[in-house]
């Protein structure tokens, strides 16, 4: 692949993106230049002479540098024209990009004063999957981003900034979403709950928190332009890329598939009535004014009939006192006995497996669904026929395992996979209202100095935004 384009990439995921998912939306190492003008967007790997970098925007306490700027500017660019999209004015684009650095590094300094902690081994696995994703080893990108001048222990430190951004969003998602049995039972009876999915996009227009009416009136009148322009049949993606403040702007406003459950119910019956490539006018909301446009829908088969799989389970766990190779060494043993010497599973899972829940009964697991013990755990067992014993295998905790299928069944799943979806959806709904609320909060609290004039409007926040 491109060894300029992955340095640009690692880069970009560690400094730009909001959550870890965006390690799987790797471009294609075949994508051409960004740009029919390679001069217009600065390169990690020109040899020119550069100048010296200076301070774009101060956040907090910390800083964001023009380097930083500009390494995003080319990257983003190069994500845009790699799907399609047409690039805005390079202003435009510097203050999308300004605004998704600001508020990244104040989801940073939130997860440091939280005390919020990401471990070596988070950060190796966070790298072992770019790595993956672009089909080399880990030495293998080392050595392209070094021959970039990318420097691996910054970009570490970047991919760990980021990790613990994904932790503080999973923090404020997940305390506020408790859902009660009299919610689900309400949701399971209500129209919406078997209307399937749809694909959406947003084009925020968003508002500080404590707007007062003249600043409301402008985020109205710019709303109403971004309807014209749609009207005019702009393309609903590029004007999310130059208007929209919503943290998913640079990708063309996309919010992927949702259940229509998972949306307030004042949206859901406003988004049933659009026909996909159709959208809304302006919505006032909390966050600001909002276009949305329905992309698609699909509906869900309504009779969940599952594979269950019957299980013996047997785990050895390294300890103060045993070694990782030791606990290796001793599930290997244990397997050996099992298949070549026809040792009675059971009886060694109870004598010697390290596993709370099983070691008890034997190792016995019961009866669950493919992914109740892991995503790992339901793809070996997909291969497998009954009475068949797994090789020895290492979970990311240091565990070693293995496992015997003792049989499989059909199950009518329906009610307790959607009473589980309903739970889902219900969480979802809850915690990203409370995620955006804890956006504005944040941004509107922060102290926030943009030192270029140009792109002082980059900030939405209130009070101390630009000077």
């Amino acid at each position: 692949m491109n060894r300029s384009h992955l340095a640009r990439l690692a880069l970009t995921l560690a400094t730009c993106a909001f959550t870890l998912p965006a390690f799987a939306q790797l471009l294609n190492p075949n994508t051409p230049p960004t740009t029919s003008d390679p001069s217009s967007l600065p390169s990690l790997t020109s040899n020119q002479p550069q100048p010296l970098d200076r301070i774009i925007a101060v956040v907090n306490d910390g800083v964001i540098l023009q380097s930083q700027l500009d390494q995003t500017m080319a990257t983003v660019a190069q994500q845009i024209t790699s799907h399609g999209g047409k690039l805005p004015p390079k202003n435009v684009l510097e203050k999308q990009v300004l605004q998704r650095l600001i508020l990244n590094q104040l989801l940073v300094q939130k997860g440091q004063q939280n005390g919020v902690r990401v471990s070596d081994d988070q950060v190796d696995a966070a790298v072992a999957n770019i790595a993956q994703q672009n089909k080399m080893s880990v030495p293998q990108m080392q050595a392209a981003m070094q021959q970039d001048g990318v420097d691996y222990a910054s970009f570490r430190e970047q991919l760990r900034d980021q990790l613990m951004v994904r932790d503080v969003q999973q923090q404020v998602m997940q305390s506020s979403a408790q859902v009660s049995d009299a919610e689900i039972n309400n949701l399971i009876a209500s129209p919406a709950f078997k209307q399937g999915e749809v694909h959406l996009a947003r084009i925020l227009i968003g508002l500080p928190e404590g707007a007062d009416a003249n600043q409301i009136a402008a985020a109205k009148a710019k709303a109403d332009k971004v309807e014209s322009d749609l009207k005019a049949g702009k393309s609903f993606a590029a004007l999310a890329v130059s208007e929209s403040s919503a943290p998913e702007a640079l990708e063309g406003g996309d919010l992927g598939w949702r259940r229509v459950d998972e949306l307030p119910p004042a949206l859901q019956q406003i988004v049933n009535s659009l026909q996909p490539g159709a959208y809304t006018e302006p919505l006032r909301d909390a966050s600001g004014f909002t276009i949305l446009m329905l992309e698609g829908k699909r509906t869900p088969d309504t009779k969940q009939i599952v594979t269950e799989y019957h299980a013996l389970h047997l785990m050895i766990k390294p300890t103060a006192v045993l070694s990782e190779q030791g606990a290796q060494d001793k599930i290997t043993k244990l397997y050996q006995e099992i298949v070549d010497g026809h040792a009675d599973f059971a009886t060694l899972a109870k004598r010697d497996s390290d596993d709370p829940t099983t070691a008890n009964a034997g190792g016995d697991m019961g009866w669950f669904m493919p992914n109740d013990w892991g995503s790992e755990v339901g793809k070996l067992l997909a291969g497998m026929q009954p009475n068949q014993v797994t090789q020895p295998f290492r979970s990311q905790d240091g565990s070693w395992h293995i496992i015997k299928l003792l049989g499989t069944r059909q199950a009518d799943k329906t009610e307790d996979l959607e009473r589980g979806q309903a739970r889902q959806a219900i969480a979802a709904r809850k915690g990203q209202q409370a995620y955006e609320q804890f956006l504005r909060d944040l941004e509107s609290s922060a102290y926030i100095s943009i030192r270029v004039p140009e792109l002082a409007d980059a900030s939405t926040a209130s009070g101390d935004a630009s000077q």
